[in-house]
């Protein structure tokens, strides 16, 4: 048993770095417990560990009395003078009383007791070594699952990814190397300090931009803000107050080479470059490229905008499932309401009605049959006589080859004196 005990103190010391007072600390506790049951509810028992030779012996303090009523507590005034010539009664005598089988209970605890009591001084360990990386990259290996979350393999110490910290298109799989973002060291756990970490946060692109990108680095380029919906899209907003610095062309690199690095890293994520804007409207603008805005109005107080684009560009504006709308949203700051633009809507409208309206006065037709040929291409009277024929006319009026020759004929009729 002792060198069993001297080889798991070298062990814990020089691999894991628990200081050897800690380790022998946590087993006087366990084998405190596991003792009382050999040597009885003995008075101020306390076990004594020698970590350098590995001896392990059992000290309980008992009262020195002339008549004994409690065996576990006292003893008799003759006896104590045995070990203190002039005890008096009450005197406390501290007394070894190692049972014969210390040995067994040792072996028989230490390596289950003491070992539990080590990994919580191994993460009091972890917490000082690591309270202050919060926001750090590091580096480490997938090792297990435990539930939902994914335990993390940091070298010395091990972190916790959780579900909602982990990137839904990402698998993991034990012995996969990866980097990832030191979102908290949290101290007071049900299960002890642990570290916390992320592929999902934001901050994590933004450290892997500081990385890759050398004028983030020395601040030439700053990030001015960066919204992200992880495994998916990401955008980031940046800017330079060095005129001559083309802080987006810093962030791509040379072809593309930088912001390859960062997508690589990401599992090709995509991740949009936005030039950042100090006027909210252009910011806007900015953030929605290249989808045209028509208008925009921003309330400020509100921090709304409420912004036009085509028809065209509405659905792409808003994105699948609104994710566009809801990444600009947040990377500007401002809530977005996105419209069609009515303007446009209503010229067209009414284009078409004064197409429909010459027609029914020029051909005799009803305004129905007019907006027919008008939304087929056919709106007007040179079409109807020359750019078409009676079949195109047909198909247009959903089969009706009789109207089609009466306004094929009129429509040639009418057109032919402009034709002179």
């Amino acid at each position: 048993m002792i060198s069993e005990l001297k080889a798991l103190f070298d062990y814990y010391e020089k691999e894991k770095g628990i200081d050897r007072g800690k380790m022998v600390e946590a087993l006087s506790q366990a084998l405190l417990a596991a003792s009382k049951k050999s040597i009885g509810p003995a008075r101020e028992l306390r076990i004594d560990i020698d970590p350098d030779k590995g001896t392990i012996k059992a000290f309980a303090k008992l009262l020195a009395v002339e008549t004994v009523s409690n065996p576990w507590e006292e003893l008799p005034l003759a006896k104590a003078r045995k070990f203190k010539k002039d005890a008096i009664v009450g005197d406390e005598i501290e007394l070894e009383v190692t049972p014969n089988n210390m040995g067994r209970i040792a072996a028989q605890t230490a390596k289950q007791t003491m070992l539990q009591r080590l990994r919580m001084a191994e993460k009091e360990n972890l917490y000082d070594e690591f309270k202050d990386r919060t926001g750090d990259v590091v580096s480490g290996v997938v090792r297990r699952f435990e539930k939902s979350d994914v335990v993390i393999d940091l070298g010395k110490f091990e972190g916790v990814m959780t579900s909602k910290e982990r990137v839904a298109t990402e698998d993991y799989t034990p012995g996969d190397r990866m980097r990832f973002y030191v979102k908290a060291v949290e101290k007071d756990t049900g299960r002890g300090p642990e570290i916390i970490l992320s592929r999902a946060h934001p901050n994590f692109v933004r450290r892997l931009f500081e990385f890759e990108v050398s004028e983030i680095g020395d601040r030439t380029v700053e990030i001015a803000s960066i919204a992200r919906e992880a495994g998916y899209r990401t955008k980031v907003a940046v800017h330079s107050a060095d005129e001559k610095v083309d802080p987006v062309g810093a962030c791509v690199g040379l072809r593309g080479a930088r912001v390859k690095n960062i997508v690589r890293e990401l599992n090709n994520e995509k991740v949009d470059i936005i030039r950042w804007k100090a006027d909210p409207a252009e910011f806007i603008r900015e953030a929605l490229k290249p989808i045209k805005v028509i208008t925009i109005q921003v309330n400020a107080d509100k921090k709304e905008a409420r912004l036009t684009v085509s028809e065209e560009d509405l659905s792409k504006a808003i994105g699948r499932r609104g994710q566009n709308a809801r990444l600009t949203s947040r990377l500007v700051g401002m809530d977005l309401i996105i419209e069609k633009d009515q303007h446009a809507a209503e010229v067209f409208e009414g284009q078409m009605g004064s197409a429909v309206h010459h027609l029914v006065d020029a051909l005799g037709i009803t305004e129905e049959t007019a907006r027919q040929l008008t939304e087929g291409g056919m709106g007007d009277l040179a079409t109807l006589a020359s750019g078409v024929d009676v079949d195109d006319i047909t198909e247009v009026l959903g089969g009706d080859h009789d109207l089609a020759v009466r306004i094929y004929e009129k429509a040639t009729a009418n057109a032919a004196p402009a034709e002179e």
